[in-house]
């Protein structure tokens, strides 16, 4: 083993393939440029900090600039400053209702006060009584409490009436309304698409009122996961099965409850109906009927697809297997998603805390109004775009390190012929690896996504802004620009797995793990094709399961209470809980599997099986292999080949009649919904039909054919 020595780079003689054997270090250019780069993000924090923001976010100043707690200098030319604030230590804002939604702030004077208002305070009288019973002038410092009541300018240095009932913030001494009617206009003027306010009181309502049950079913997706784990590191055979005919009982019951529901609610008689229920039951009916006919779509549109990939079940069952032996030897798999989003939580916090500080570093400077504002001049002003930059990178550099970590705890495994002198720990023997050598290359990785991300996320926001004022052309210049982006960023992002893979097993560069991992992939492109789609399929159907269960546990819960509240913002919100957490527990399955077929890609192809070649695969795998190569000649698909040939698990000819039977299937379909739903439209419908049929569905079958063709040499086998 050599780290950070002259022949740390591998020479271009150095082609063979030797896993685990030789570790060296790799890409330390990008390595140093990362930590710069951090230090660089650890001076934004210093300065923020050291130019007295700390004090000021943590503290609060008023609109004089003076911090809340402490004695204050003196600021030229500007009244009110440099008062002693000993004793007032909370931030009290005259009208906290009063949102700059653009500048993100208050348009509020603010001033510092001994105690918040606990109680609301209705009249100038009940202020005036507050302040000399606690001590604490809610009014500006020019007004006595004794003229509260009869100053004519109290109307404008007072608080606004009523004053609502506030508590202080933990650690961040402000006070803040109790009552949620701020944030509930605060959100009114976020979403635009609401006509009618008292919709969106409903639904925030609705939350409120169903927080426990939010709660609960959010546990109970997350208990789920945890069990669906297990499931598949046990009982990995028979897995697909279970969840093909779960899902299919899922789908179904859940698309029928909806519908009952909605039948049952709609027979239900209007009369007993108070008129304060009567809105929230209508709105029921109507997000039921809404729930019942998109459950609907997707249960023919999910039947559809198992129904083409019925012939490909079988394949993905070895797969799994093996996965399911990788969580059996290297259990602390389970628990990745845990530590990542541990590090991921402590990174936003810091980084949202340093934002918080750079919303109040920079010199006083007086507004239009005559209040105090900070802003930072000259080149430090654009520590924003820095910083925010540092946001996607960092992140995306975390979770570049669990998939290293991943790929190197399975490629010791894999490459490892006798299983019992495995490491004891592998997830740590790899986070050691990616420690000591290949820090560099994830740091690259992670870079490369970022100069992708940032595009798209500065074309998005220019697609935001512009709403509504851009001309078709323009919006769908932007929208097409965005979709590409999020394409490559895609690509790239697989491409960069498996180039950490390569890099996992043969400590190379990423520049040439991703050139070598490609080329693989590229030879393999029919066995990527089959072995991915149908096993993400499956571990999309583990999700879907997850969510289905969550989400028929929360109409059944919520339907009790459904006389009280909205409940369709809440079942949304489970929904999408339950499909993250979902995601990130399944994301981990789905790693092992692509780690473990470019393993078993590079070992078929630089090994034949004779001495000094063995093959490193599982013998499950391989019987895998023979099985389906037997299979296919059974079929007629083996041709007079070599009985000793490997062939593609899935072959050309087949993946295309199998997309032929899906289209027709789609066809077929669409025709006939649109027999029994479109009425005078029939004609216009079915063109659009045809239309699509022949423009895109046949196109696709045409390419997925002329790539049958061009697919690589057999890799013969000994």
């Amino acid at each position: 083993r050599k780290c950070c020595s002259s022949d740390s780079l591998p020479s271009s003689s150095k082609r063979e393939w030797k896993p685990l054997e030789d570790r060296s270090c790799t890409d330390i250019p990008w390595l140093l440029l990362f930590i710069l780069f951090c230090i660089g993000m650890g001076f934004i924090c210093g300065f923020s900090v050291a130019t007295g923001a700390a004090a000021r976010l943590v503290s609060g100043y008023d609109s004089y600039g003076n911090i809340c707690g402490q004695k204050n200098a003196k600021l030229e030319a500007i009244p009110n400053s440099g008062m002693d604030h000993t004793h007032r230590k909370y931030v009290f804002f005259l009208d906290p209702c009063n949102l700059d939604l653009i500048n993100r702030k208050i348009k509020s004077v603010a001033l510092c006060v001994t105690a918040c208002p606990r109680q609301e305070l209705k009249t100038l009288s009940d202020v005036q009584k507050f302040a000399e019973m606690n001590g604490s002038a809610l009014c500006s410092y020019n007004l006595k409490p004794s003229e509260y009541t009869t100053s004519s300018k109290a109307s404008v240095l007072c608080p606004k009436l009523p004053v609502p009932a506030s508590a202080p913030i933990p650690f961040f001494h402000r006070c803040a309304p109790v009552n949620i009617s701020c944030y509930a206009k605060f959100a009114e003027a976020l979403i635009t698409f609401v006509s009618d306010n008292s919709v969106l009181h409903r639904l925030i309502s609705g939350v409120m009122t169903s927080k426990e049950i939010i709660l609960g079913l959010c546990l109970l997706s997350l208990v789920l996961s945890m069990i669906l784990m297990v499931i598949i590191r046990y009982i990995s055979r028979v897995l697909v099965w279970i969840l093909t005919i779960l899902v299919i009982l899922g789908s179904l019951g859940g698309t029928g409850v909806l519908w009952w529901l909605y039948a049952k609610q709609r027979r239900s008689p209007k009369e007993t109906v108070i008129p304060e229920q009567l809105q929230i039951a209508e709105d029921n009916l109507r997000a039921l009927l809404i729930y019942a006919i998109s459950a609907t779509v997707f249960t023919v549109i999910l039947f559809l697809i198992m129904l083409v990939m019925r012939k490909r079940v079988a394949l993905t069952i070895a797969l799994f297997h093996v996965a399911g032996k990788v969580f059996i030897h290297l259990p602390l798999l389970v628990f990745q998603p845990f530590w990542t989003f541990f590090a991921l939580v402590l990174f936003w916090a810091y980084w949202i805390m340093t934002l918080l500080f750079l919303g109040t570093t920079g010199s006083a400077v007086q507004n239009e109004q005559g209040f105090v504002e900070f802003k930072v001049s000259g080149p430090l002003q654009y520590m924003w775009w820095y910083h925010v930059v540092g946001l996607i990178w960092i992140s995306e550099f975390i979770l570049a390190c669990q998939q290293m970590t991943v790929a190197g705890a399975v490629v010791t495994y894999y490459f490892t012929r006798d299983k019992r002198n495995l490491p004891f720990t592998p997830i740590l023997a790899s986070v050691n690896r990616l420690i000591r050598y290949h820090l560099g290359t994830v740091a690259k990785g992670s870079f490369i996504i970022t100069l992708v991300k940032i595009p798209r996320m500065i074309l998005m926001y220019m697609h935001s802004q512009l709403k509504g004022k851009e001309n078709a052309c323009a919006r769908c210049v932007l929208k097409s620009c965005i979709c590409c982006l999020w394409c490559l960023e895609k690509c790239l992002n697989y491409l960069n797995q498996n180039a950490y893979t390569a890099t996992a097993i043969n400590s190379t560069n990423f520049c040439t793990s991703a050139k070598d991992a490609f080329v693989i992939l590229v030879e393999n492109a029919l066995r990527v094709a089959a072995i991915n789609t149908v096993g993400d399929f499956m571990l999309f159907l583990g999700k879907v399961l997850i969510v289905c269960s969550t989400g028929l546990a929360g109409i059944m819960l919520l339907n009790y209470q459904q006389d009280y509240t909205v409940w369709v913002l809440p079942l949304i919100i489970v929904c999408l809980f339950a499909f993250l957490v979902a995601h990130c527990f399944l994301s981990i399955y789905e790693m092992v599997v692509d780690v473990l077929f470019l393993c078993f890609a590079i070992d078929t192809k630089y090994n034949d099986g004779s001495p000094g070649r063995e093959f490193y695969m599982d013998k499950v795998l391989m019987e895998f292999v023979e099985n389906s190569r037997k299979a296919m000649k059974e079929a007629g698909k083996g041709g007079v080949a070599d009985a000793r040939e490997l062939k593609p698990m899935v072959g050309g000819d087949e993946a295309v009649a199998g997309l032929q039977e899906f289209h027709f299937h789609f066809l077929s379909l669409s025709v006939f919904t649109d027999c029994t739903s479109s009425g005078e439209a029939l004609v216009i419908c079915i063109t659009q039909d045809v239309l699509l049929f022949l423009f895109v569905c046949l196109p696709i079958t045409w390419i997925a054919e002329f790539l049958s063709q061009l697919r690589s040499p057999s890799v013969k086998v000994s």
